[in-house]
């Protein structure tokens, strides 16, 4: 699908749960001196300007990563803080999507795989990651097919779909054990919308029956505004990293205190 625009959405609090898990497994996993290979099925720009006309026209961003005192929720040294430091070092309304936090953390030992279809998308990503990263303008799903097993096997795949149509959560489960299959040591992270309708139920039980000792994660928040179908976010995990859900419970007591933020 070509029309979803993440550039209306970036920084929102999905944004901010989904972010700082990755960066804190990808933090994680750079400890051993060993290479790993980061697969990401639906990178889209990379980089996005919070003070364009696409973020403000949602406002998500204002309720999200801008939001005053979210940030300070998290200790300064959290991988996903020092990443939108060095972001804001190139613009100070800039953020950085998962490619570029993924290029901030990873070493040049490491290997990047970009999966994305939008022809203008792409064109920012290579601009966004440079030479650090391979970038692919085709469907992710398929590149990671193609690329699974990875060299090095260590590793991440990213699956970030924007779940236009209803068949991709039917997709998705069926995407995941097959790459279970031919990866089986590799890290597995979905990240999947909660929304009013409660559309993720059928694929979220599919998941559970798939891996049962798969790590699930969600948070719930208000709606940016009014009219607006988000009112969550969730993440899924496939061989998670050792002791991320300490992580995911801390991030849990961030968003627990959202209301207590300015």
């Amino acid at each position: 699908m070509l029309s979803y625009q993440h550039a209306y959405h970036a920084g929102n609090l999905a944004d901010v749960h989904k972010h700082s898990a990755l960066a804190w497994a990808l933090d994680y996993l750079v400890r051993k001196d060993k290479p790993l290979c980061y697969i990401e099925t639906h990178a889209g720009r990379g980089l996005y300007d919070l003070a364009s006309s696409a973020a403000q026209k949602t406002g998500e961003a204002a309720k999200g990563v801008q939001r005053d005192g979210l940030l300070t929720a998290f200790a300064p040294a959290h991988p996903y803080v020092r990443a939108i430091i060095n972001t804001r070092h190139e613009g100070a309304a800039l953020y950085p999507g998962s490619p570029v936090i993924a290029t901030s953390i990873l070493r040049p030992m490491d290997t990047l795989h970009l999966a994305e279809l939008h022809p203008q998308e792409v064109e920012h990503l290579r601009a966004a990651v440079g030479e650090r990263a391979r970038v692919y303008q085709q469907d992710g799903y398929a590149l990671a097919n193609r690329l699974c097993p990875p060299t090095p096997r260590r590793g991440l795949l990213m699956i970030d779909p924007s779940f236009e149509t209803p068949r991709e959560y039917l997709e998705v489960p069926r995407f995941l054990a097959k790459m279970h299959r031919k990866w089986p040591v590799g890290v597995l992270m979905l990240w999947y919308p909660l929304l009013a309708q409660a559309a993720h139920t059928q694929m979220l039980a599919a998941l559970t029956s798939a891996f049962p000792a798969g790590l699930r994660h969600e948070v719930r928040f208000a709606a940016a505004a009014a009219g607006h179908g988000l009112i969550g976010s969730g993440l899924f995990f496939v061989n998670p990293p050792y002791q991320i859900e300490h992580e995911l419970a801390r991030l849990a007591e961030v968003f627990a205190a959202l209301d207590s933020l300015a």
